[in-house]
């Protein structure tokens, strides 16, 4: 209990205040802590919250995971004697029940879940006694305790589902045939005796297993197609093998294929051949498409140009609504559809936009994207009453879609746009620090436990109203945990508070950045809230490292060009070094753009050769742009900090300027500035 007590001396004195750098190399499509905060609009204050504080119990705690990991009781079960009153003691009984899984007897098990502390640790050991449950077919045992389980995965449900074909037998086989069309993905053990068990009654039939295979095909899968194959019967056999030949070169098998007279399975095959074909260009696809297509039937046919039509869209070439429409009736997945729209916004066919959102299923069409572009295409065709409603509705988000929504009605400077905020007190502030989850969700954040201090802090505020979620963001923002701080005043539904969810750490190590580089201080920061939420230890899956996320190459490659002398990786780590070549590095994209934020946001994610490469034949709305980036992470990662740096000017208190404005119009390929910038891929 010292850290809490810490904690609570500390906190009368507290303040209250606030993915992929590529460059030299082509972006990555996705250790020094500063104690100052500025929560905005007030003044920067420096803050010392107490989470980087090393305790006495911290070495006793990671020895114990230590010996969990390896598999040593004795010396676990010693150390957790050291350690029965710390806020950590349920990981501690976890990691020691967890050892004995396989020989603890039920009670024991029951009387940790029990327990009454809210934490992740009891529901993940739920969770892996009922799998043993499952396994060992203990039906009675699985039965009782399985309501009690909140983190539900797919082998549970599987193993749920076999308890109720005891009663339930047809119902629940219908309910695994629903599951086995679900996807073209693998499934978990638990799963397969539902699976053989519909198989031999005819529930799941040949038709259905095709269809998986085709799920398998489109999704990449080919060991599950090669698997599923099995299930086939003798004479109508899938040629498993041909496979191999189509993932390693599709256009050499494709000139090989003797397609005259070829089964449904032979031609399934050519149909994934070509969609890889597709895939790495659509114009190749085309043409041997040309010299086979009479081979297919119409049906066949229409899924060809389905896919073409998807994969062409995706690498924005003009003809792909010309192959969409090929397709004719032919069902469209989700991200078909989605494509779809993309092409004709990138023709700027109002029309066709209107009529590919009206294709979409309900889900899909309620998503904020597909609205505003809905509403884009009905102002277009002339029907702004309809349009001005759902502009309404989304002006009523906070997020990309929204502020536009607002733009459209003219609202964008309104003063709601930034409702006032709630200020947490004293007794608040202390009564939530006393909580156990979040005196755990700091000790473990202390330890560079991110992983855990997330699902633990995940888990205490899951049921938070907005008061008590901007009261946890205040405490995560004392104690430097910017990125919980955050993501929990993200969460709000009525209450906000805007200077926590665009928290401005580190505002005096950057104001001489961005001066010399003649930056804006909004755009900095936008993009810095996407790629690190400000976490000065944040390492991509990449390698990308630091506030500003950037690349092994990208860092050596600035370094060179700013003389840094001696320089060794390490060293981006470092806050100061960090922001010294990130901030060089987003003027050095900058310039090379034209100055457009919205390239350069391209850029720094994806490489500039790529943001260059996405431009349009003829300029491009800056929105159009970037809806249409190709890439998942890049689409969402420009967005989000042109977003960003919207709300940041607000609270920074720039002159006004809309979202519109900031994303402006894109120049045309052969119109701009081409000065070359090292890739890294």
């Amino acid at each position: 209990m010292k850290f809490l007590l810490l904690a609570l001396l500390l906190l009368p004195t507290l303040a209250v205040a606030g993915q992929a750098a590529p460059i030299p190399p082509e972006g990555r499509a996705s250790d020094e802590t500063s104690s100052h905060s500025t929560r905005l609009p007030k003044d920067g204050n420096q803050v010392t919250g107490y989470v980087g504080v090393p305790l006495a119990g911290d070495a006793d705690f990671l020895a114990a995971r230590d010996a969990f990991r390896i598999g040593d009781a004795v010396r676990l079960d010693r150390i957790a004697a050291r350690l029965k009153n710390s806020p950590l003691e349920p990981y501690l009984a976890y990691y020691q029940l967890r050892m004995r899984l396989e020989t603890a007897d039920a009670a024991t098990i029951q009387v940790f879940l029990a327990r009454p502390d809210e934490t992740p640790v009891i529901d993940r050991m739920r969770a892996e006694w009922l799998k043993l449950l499952g396994k060992k077919q203990q039906w009675d045992a699985f039965a009782a305790e399985y309501p009690h389980l909140l983190s539900e995965d797919t082998e549970l449900a599987c193993y749920a589902l076999q308890m109720r074909r005891l009663l339930h037998e047809d119902e629940v086989l219908h309910e695994a045939r629903n599951l086995w069309l679900s996807g073209g993905k693998e499934f978990p053990e638990s799963c397969a005796p539902l699976f053989d068990a519909a198989l031999a009654a005819g529930i799941i039939n040949e038709a259905d297993v095709w269809l998986r295979v085709r799920m398998a095909l489109e999704a990449g899968s080919v060991s599950l197609a090669r698997q599923l194959s099995g299930k086939l019967p003798a004479q109508r056999a899938f040629p498993a093998a041909s496979l191999s030949s189509v993932v390693a070169d599709p256009e050499r098998y494709l000139s090989k294929a003797k397609l005259e007279n070829a089964s449904e399975a032979q031609r399934m095959v050519a149909l994934f051949a070509l969609q890889r074909l597709a895939k790495q260009l659509p114009q190749l696809a085309y043409t041997r498409w040309g010299k086979i297509a009479a081979y297919f039937n119409a049906d066949e046919q229409h899924y060809f140009y389905a896919w073409l039509g998807y994969e062409a869209a995706r690498a924005l070439d003009a003809r792909a609504l010309e192959w969409f429409r090929a397709a004719g009736d032919a069902p469209l997945t989700e991200q078909q559809l989605a494509w779809r729209t993309r092409a004709a916004l990138r023709a700027q066919d109002w029309q066709e936009v209107l009529a590919s959102v009206g294709r979409m299923p309900p889900q899909q069409q309620r998503e904020g994207t597909w609205r505003y572009w809905r509403a884009r295409a009905l102002k277009a065709l002339g029907q702004p009453g309809e349009a001005e409603g759902i502009f309404f509705m989304l002006s009523r988000e906070y997020n990309f879609y929204g502020q536009l929504g607002a733009e459209e009605l003219g609202v964008a400077s309104a003063p709601n746009i930034m409702p006032a905020g709630y200020q947490p007190g004293k007794q608040e502030l202390s009564a939530m620090l006393a909580q156990p989850a979040v005196q755990r969700t700091l000790a473990l954040y202390r330890m560079d436990l991110r992983t855990d201090a997330a699902k633990e802090w995940a888990w205490a505020v899951r049921k938070f109203d907005d008061k008590q979620l901007l009261i946890a963001s205040e405490i995560a923002r004392r104690n430097e945990m910017y990125d919980h701080a955050i993501n929990t005043a993200n969460r709000t539904v009525q209450l906000h508070d805007f200077s926590l969810r665009y928290l401005a750490p580190y505002r005096e190590a950057l104001r001489g950045h961005i001066h010399q580089h003649g930056l804006e201080e909004a755009w900095v920061y936008g993009l810095m809230r996407q790629e690190s939420r400000f976490v000065t230890l944040a390492k991509s899956n990449t390698g990308a490292s630091g506030l500003m996320q950037i690349m092994p190459a990208t860092a050596r490659w600035l370094a060179h060009k700013l003389g840094m002398k001696n320089y060794r990786h390490p060293l981006v780590r470092q806050t100061e070094t960090n922001l010294t070549l990130g901030t060089y590095y987003m003027k050095t994209v900058l310039a090379s753009f034209d100055n457009s934020p919205v390239l350069a946001s391209a850029a720094y994610n994806a490489g500039p050769s790529r943001a260059r490469q996405w431009r349009g034949d003829t300029p491009l709305e800056g929105a159009i742009y970037a809806e249409t980036i190709p890439f998942d992470e890049t689409r969402d990662y420009v967005k989000k900090v042109m977003s960003n740096t919207v709300y940041y000017a607000q609270l920074f208190g720039q002159p006004p300027r809309t979202l519109k404005q900031r994303l402006g119009i894109i120049a045309a390929k052969d119109a701009t500035n081409q000065q070359p910038i090292p890739d890294e891929k």
